[in-house]
């Protein structure tokens, strides 16, 4: 079996999460050749599926696999016609699984703000994706947390493919 690498990404409502999630899921699928899969976490139950422009939506349309997952229901999301033992295995064959949300998984993250930081994810992150709008002088950061630029999809590729987790 391939090798399977998963990272996630954290931080607060509007900060750019699933844009960055798309940049990267279509890039490393279309200018890499990489299978992708996402999972995106609904802590509040309140995902519509399959609309166009929400997230789910804008996810499966990268052409990556998808699951939503909540307290309530996990929603798979595949292009491809699926016989039970796929459904089964879910994710068996993937490159990259993009996960965002679920703080409490043991991966490798990528906060994201816009604004200002919430010290509440530094526990948490292991890189720090930020735009010029963020003041980096605003609170102390740990040494080892990699500062990715928010609007460089190519810098927070070459971060993943170097710190994510072997799955």
């Amino acid at each position: 079996m391939k090798k399977r690498f998963a990272v996630a990404f954290t931080g607060p409502s509007n900060s750019g999460k699933t844009t960055l999630i798309l940049k990267v899921a279509r890039k490393l699928i279309h200018e890499h050749g990489k299978e992708v899969a996402i999972i995106k976490h609904d802590p509040k139950d309140k995902a519509r599926f399959d609309v166009p422009g929400k997230d789910s939506y804008k996810f499966s349309d990268t052409g990556a696999e998808v699951i939503v997952t909540s307290p309530t229901r996990t929603t798979y999301f595949s292009k491809k016609q699926a016989e039970l033992d796929r459904m089964i295995e879910m994710f068996d064959s993937f490159d990259f699984l993009l996960v965002e949300g679920l703080k409490n998984l043991p991966l490798p993250r990528i906060s994201i703000f816009r604004n200002s930081i919430d010290e509440d994810y530094i526990p948490f992150m292991n890189a720090l994706a930020v735009d010029d709008s963020v003041d980096m002088n605003c609170c102390v950061l740990p040494k080892d947390i990699d500062i990715l630029d928010l609007n460089n999809e190519d810098d927070v590729i070459e971060w993943i493919i170097k710190n994510a987790k072997e799955v």
